[in-house]
């Protein structure tokens, strides 16, 4: 009996050079990963497929990676609520210092105003103490010119007048130094018809109260022909708003204003609108 043959497969003249060699073809695998959380754990599945020369079976591997722990989870919980708290408390303590910086301001304040008070009352109670002196010589003063009236306007009346217009002219100058007060009546503030009607009850002429009325009483004279003792008055006749007594020499005293209160003035500088003449 004859052998069988075996063929011969001629071989690559390359083929024993191993970079020349056809790669056998090896098991290969794809791996998925899937993710998820189960019992604080994260876990990572790789399933792979690899294909021998036998079969193909799917490979599965599984990777656990560490995960947030609940005690993780609540210590960064923590943290940030102490981070909330922090800027709460820094929020209240700027919001203290910034009140606290008002009242102290306002404390300042509330300081210098006292202050301002206190000396406007020490100032106050100074010029009532010289007042109530001032007062005190010109009380002394009235009461030496009532008791010499006539000889007084011997002296001190420029024109000649009869006693009873020096004693009105020497009243009048006993009330230089008063304050001027609206409404009011002496004997020591007046308005300038109250301190005018006064002067002349000195010698017995009731006038009436008002400016207005005054200059309608007497006789009307013309003011380039004035004698001691005529009224002036500023405004018309009938509605005059002033009124003052002339004493000679182009000069007229009056209570003129809060500013001024009763002064002996030039009647250039603020000229009458008429005259009347009482005695």
């Amino acid at each position: 009996m004859k052998e069988p043959l075996v063929p011969v497969v001629p071989m690559s003249h390359t083929a024993h050079i191993r970079s020349h060699r056809k790669p056998r073809r090896s098991a290969t695998s794809s791996i998925a990963l899937r993710a998820g959380v189960a019992g604080g754990v994260l876990s990572m599945a790789a399933a792979g497929a690899s294909a021998s020369a036998s079969a193909a079976e799917p490979v599965t591997q599984t990777i656990e990676l560490p995960t947030l722990t609940a005690d993780l989870s609540a210590q960064v919980a923590q943290s940030a609520a102490a981070t909330q708290q922090a800027a709460a408390n820094y929020e209240l303590r700027a919001e203290r210092d910034a009140a606290a910086a008002k009242a102290a301001t306002e404390a300042k304040k509330d300081l210098a105003e006292a202050k301002k008070k206190a000396e406007a009352k020490k100032k106050a109670a100074e010029a009532a103490r010289k007042a109530a002196a001032e007062r005190a010589n010109r009380s002394t003063e009235r009461a030496t010119l009532s008791a010499s009236a006539s000889a007084s306007a011997s002296t001190s009346v420029s024109a000649p007048a009869s006693g009873s217009v020096a004693t009105v002219i020497a009243f009048l100058k006993a009330q230089v130094g008063d304050a001027y007060v609206m409404g009011a009546t002496g004997p020591n503030a007046w308005d300038c018809s109250s301190l005018v009607q006064a002067a002349y009850k000195q010698v017995g002429v009731d006038l009436p109260r008002v400016s207005q009325d005054q200059s309608m009483a007497g006789t009307d004279v013309s003011l380039s022909n004035l004698q001691v003792g005529d009224i002036l008055y500023w405004g018309g006749k009938g509605s005059a708003y002033h009124v003052g007594v002339y004493i000679g020499n182009g000069q007229y005293l009056d209570a003129a204003n809060p500013s001024k209160g009763v002064v002996i003035q030039d009647l250039s500088g603020y000229p009458a609108s008429g005259a009347v003449r009482v005695l």
